[in-house]
């Protein structure tokens, strides 16, 4: 397997973790790619043609495209557990929120990147944030009992929308209002796969 990947992107750090989790790592080869909406690696759209990242190459069927599709990819070969049928349904909707709160965290630094200072359209970029801070609430209000559970995929999402929000907007402050999520994560920053995957640049 090969992996099209950039470390800064949470979208990536979400497959990453999987594969340490599930002890596939090693067996991946990854390549770094260069790649945003404006300026696409070619190599990536030859595999995946939205052009995006993460994109798993596959010697026994075609790429993989979106890091929820890889990551039920990885846990799949692996024979792990981390969508549990039990709670598949609870572990389903906790990835969907975190990744809904990363595609706005990100959609936030794009406005800021490749738009002219004078083109950013601040109530865009506020707008995003309430999307986070009200999915953060609801976290913090209804999901505590299951991050505190087995690990599983909606954890580990969770973890990289949390991590991206330090790396990229730490001036937000998002755990003053929601101390059992920040707790949580002090504790889930702790493992291995976190520490092994944390964005430096």
């Amino acid at each position: 397997m090969e992996l099209l990947y950039s470390p800064a992107s949470p979208f990536v750090r979400m497959a990453l973790i999987t594969a340490h989790e599930t002890g596939l790592i090693d067996a991946m080869t990854l390549t770094a790619v260069s790649t945003t909406m404006l300026d696409t690696d070619p190599r990536v759209a030859a595999a995946n043609p939205t052009g995006r990242i993460p994109t798993l190459l596959r010697e026994d069927g075609p790429a993989l495209c979106d890091s929820r599709v890889i990551c039920r990819y990885l846990n799949f070969v692996a024979g792990a557990d981390l969508y549990p049928a039990a709670r598949e349904w609870e572990v389903l909707t906790l990835e969907a929120l975190a990744q809904g709160m990363t595609d706005s965290a990100v959609a936030m630094v794009y406005e800021r990147r490749l738009r002219p200072e004078a083109a950013q359209y601040a109530p865009v970029i506020e707008g995003h944030w309430d999307k986070v801070a009200r999915t953060l609430d609801a976290i913090e209000g209804r999901w505590m009992s299951h991050l505190h559970g087995p690990l599983d995929c909606g954890q580990i999402a969770v973890a990289a929308c949390l991590g991206y929000l330090d790396f990229r907007h730490g001036d937000r402050d998002w755990r003053t209002t929601r101390p059992s999520l920040a707790a949580w994560y002090g504790k889930m920053a702790e493992r291995p796969s976190l520490k092994a995957t944390q964005p430096d640049g």
